[in-house]
C-alpha cells in the first residue's frame, strides 16, 4: 500500500542576477509530494524565532523539505550514507526546539 502524501507545486523564477541586471523572464515549477503539511511548518519554524528574518525561515523549511524528502525515498543510495546517522540528530534538534 503506498503510502499517502500532499501534492505540492513550486514555482522559481529568477528576477536578478547578483550583478544587478534584471534577469529575462524565467521559469521552473515542480511538482512534487511531501509526507509532511510544510504551511504548517513554516509557520511552526517562523513563530521560533529560529531566523531573524521570516523569508528566511520560509527558505530553510522548503529547502528541508525538497532534501529530507528526497533522503528518505532514496537513503539506501550511497550518496546519503554519511547523512543517514546524524541527519536523524538533527531532525530531533530541530523539533525540539
Amino acid at each position: 500500500m503506498e503510502k499517502k502524501s500532499n501534492k505540492y507545486y513550486l514555482t522559481l523564477s529568477l528576477k536578478e542576477y547578483a550583478n544587478g541586471e534584471t534577469a529575462p523572464a524565467k521559469e521552473l515549477g515542480i511538482e512534487f509530494s511531501n509526507h509532511d503539511e510544510i504551511f504548517g511548518i513554516i509557520e511552526r519554524i517562523k513563530d521560533k524565532n529560529i531566523f531573524e528574518d521570516t523569508n528566511e525561515a520560509t527558505q530553510f523549511v522548503i529547502g528541508l523539505k525538497l532534501f529530507s524528502e528526497m533522503k528518505l525515498k532514496h537513503r539506501n543510495n550511497p550518496l546519503f550514507d554519511e547523512l543517514n546517522e546524524v541527519f536523524p540528530v538533527f531532525m530531533k534538534k530541530l523539533k525540539s526546539l
